[in-house]
């Protein structure tokens, strides 16, 4: 063998090793180098490799969490619905009390709602309802189940009332979401029955009114003996006035009116108004003027918001005015104005279709702006008993006893002196079942109080 041919032999060995190299490398682009370099770096470092292992399983997980998480969104909008109860509506009241009373119901979060009443001779009557709770709660209704969360905003206020601002959610199946009309309904006529054949009376509480007590039986006005008319007048004017709304309307008069009852202590003025409102089925407003910081913006706030169907009850008008100053021995304030009172009655901002009813036992002291028309447009005297009063009295307690009714007609007339309605009745009530007794005893009736 000559050189040359070992030349060319030691030559080809290095040929003979490039051809595969060139033949597994055959992409000389930027790509093919990154995709070399990471096929060596897998094969060479089993870290890196691991880490791209987790890397892929990572973006996997990922991806299959999105997917269920959007998967559970879309099933949730096609398979459940939401109804959300503001504080502020109506209804959220008539819920909580109607889910408090519901039997299939699990709710380990309670709220309790106190009613306290205080009566005439000091006794208290409280009485504790325990309303759902903020928090989580289940109701089945009618084979559905239903989830309800009450939730209290911490930042939030009811700028009507101050307090905080709560929502109540209900969520249930779609194919269910009828049920919420059905128990919204049950909530309302569960509310209604329970004021139902009832006057409520309601008290203004900061801006707003709210129920004083509970609601009272409504009293009849038959069981009301006012002097021949009074009564008839005052009904027939009140129905007149409702029925002619458009009438108003048309000749662009204010669609108010205002009645003045007048008269001594225990005649009967305020029970009078308490009968016609539950003949008219009305409720009742009952708002004092001498109020502590009882301020003109908020009575013509109070006066333009009352509760529908209600009557506007104004105790003492006279005596609304009589302090206007700060005594620091009593800590008496007002910040009510007259004329924002006559304004409130029949201002710019005054309300449109309401009945005031004022009373007063020193008409005299009244100034003459507040009894002009459009601010009193009906006045009636209710005095002390006359003898067609004591008569129909003495017979609706003791029926059928009309002897024993003209002996006690003669020795009221002997006594000269006046007598209130409130009188006879505190003796009658004293001698329920014996009419003789009424009769004997008419002669410790004491003389009216006096206030002047």
């Amino acid at each position: 063998m000559s050189d040359s041919d070992g030349i060319e032999a030691r030559e080809s060995k290095p040929l003979t090793v490039d051809i595969p190299i060139t033949s597994n490398n055959n992409d000389d682009s930027f790509k093919g180098k990154i995709k070399s370099l990471i096929n060596n770096a897998m094969e060479n470092n089993p870290y890196f490799a691991a880490g791209g292992g987790l890397m892929i399983l990572g973006t996997g997980l990922a991806l299959a969490k999105s997917g269920v998480a959007m998967g559970s969104s879309l099933l949730y909008r096609n398979l459940i619905v939401d109804l959300e109860i503001q504080s502020k509506d109506k209804s959220y009241s008539w819920f909580l009390t109607w889910m408090a009373k519901h039997p299939q119901r699990i709710s380990k979060h309670l709220a309790v709602k106190t009613q306290y009443v205080q009566h005439n001779n000091g006794s208290v009557t409280t009485k504790f309802d325990f309303v759902p709770g903020p928090g989580n709660h289940w109701i089945r209704y009618k084979g559905a189940f239903i989830y309800v969360k009450r939730e209290r905003s911490s930042r939030m206020v009811d700028l009507t009332n101050g307090s905080p601002f709560e929502t109540v959610s209900l969520t249930t199946l779609y194919r269910d979401r009828y049920l919420f009309n059905e128990i919204l309904t049950e909530a309302k006529e569960l509310a209604v029955k329970s004021s139902e054949g009832k006057t409520v009376l309601y008290t203004s509480f900061g801006p707003e009114w709210r129920p004083f007590g509970q609601p009272k039986a409504k009293r009849a006005i038959e069981s009301v003996i006012l002097d021949k008319n009074i009564k008839e007048d005052i009904l027939k004017d009140v129905n007149d006035f409702l029925r002619n709304g458009q009438w108003y309307s048309e000749r662009g008069i204010p669609y108010r009116r205002g009645y003045l009852l007048y008269g001594p202590p225990g005649s009967g003025k305020t029970s009078f108004i308490q009968a016609l409102a539950g003949a008219l089925d009305y409720n009742i407003c009952i708002l004092n003027l001498s109020e502590n910081n009882l301020t003109d913006d908020r009575l013509n706030h109070l006066m333009n918001n009352m509760p529908e169907r209600s009557v506007l009850l104004l105790e003492d008008i006279d005596a609304a005015f009589n302090k206007r100053t700060l005594n620091s021995e009593s800590g008496y304030q007002t910040s009510v104005t007259f004329s924002g009172l006559l304004n409130a009655l029949d201002g710019v901002t005054s309300s449109e279709e309401t009945i005031t009813f004022m009373t007063t036992n020193h008409p005299e002291k009244l100034d003459p702006a507040i009894l002009r028309p459009g601010r009193v447009d009906f006045k009636q005297f209710v005095g002390n008993a006359t003898e067609y009063q004591i008569k129909n009295m003495f017979l609706k307690f003791y029926p059928n006893e009309n002897t024993l009714c003209n002996e006690f007609m003669k020795k009221a007339a002997s006594l000269k002196k006046p007598i209130s309605t409130a009188q006879l009745q505190g003796l009658f009530v004293m001698n329920k079942d014996d009419p003789k007794a009424a009769v004997a005893t008419i002669n410790t009736i004491s003389d009216p109080i006096n206030f002047n």
